[in-house]
């Protein structure tokens, strides 16, 4: 049994074609799609992730700044993107910031709330531009879906951090943001490694 399941899965990855595709559909239309995205793509979520700890860890006003500031950035960049494809360089910086704020929130780093703000909006720019659409998409439902999934899940995370400040809370979210910057040094590695096009 463990001999034959072996086979179909080496089988399956051999005849496998290649992925190009960037956007997963739901079948349920373009403004899902966009929702979906925001979960099922790994460097986007942990973008997420990572800046909604980060918002929290840095108090109120920043979380608040964070929550605004960062969706807005990536459904500008998001409309852009349908003009402009930036590449696998730009999908790389985009995943090494995410890194980035990992590792920010790992240590805890005493930002101000403007610099939260200003390296969230860089990098929700870096992964709206990566995030570049099917031409034959319907751009406005897909940017609101993604839009609304951002906001959503800063809002509920950040409001998490900011609402539960004891120490072993914040030990907690330091260790998430560690994980964080790991995935994405791990992302970074395979975007490196794995061929162009």
């Amino acid at each position: 049994m463990r001999r034959r399941l072996l086979a179909t899965l080496a089988a399956a990855a051999v005849l496998a074609g290649p992925a190009s595709a960037h956007l997963v559909e739901t079948g349920f239309g373009a403004f899902y799609d966009g929702i979906a995205h925001v979960f099922l793509a790994p460097a986007d979520l942990l973008a997420v992730l990572a800046f909604a700890l980060l918002g929290g860890l840095r108090g109120k006003e920043a979380a608040r700044s964070v929550l605004f500031s960062f969706p807005l950035a990536w459904l500008l960049a998001g409309a852009a993107a349908a003009r402009w494809d930036g590449g696998p360089v730009l999908e790389l910086a985009a995943t090494a910031s995410t890194g980035v704020a990992g590792l920010l929130v790992a240590l805890d780093a005493r930002l101000g709330r403007r610099l939260v703000v200003c390296f969230g909006v860089g990098t929700a720019v870096l992964h709206g531009l990566a995030d570049a659409p099917a031409p034959e998409a319907e751009l406005p439902a897909l940017l609101a879906g993604t839009t609304l999934a951002l906001f959503s899940l800063l809002a509920l995370l950040a409001a998490l951090v900011v609402r539960h400040p004891s120490p072993l809370a914040r030990i907690v979210v330091r260790v998430g943001g560690s994980w964080i910057a790991a995935s994405g040094l791990l992302l970074c590695a395979w975007l490196l490694r794995a061929p162009s096009g």
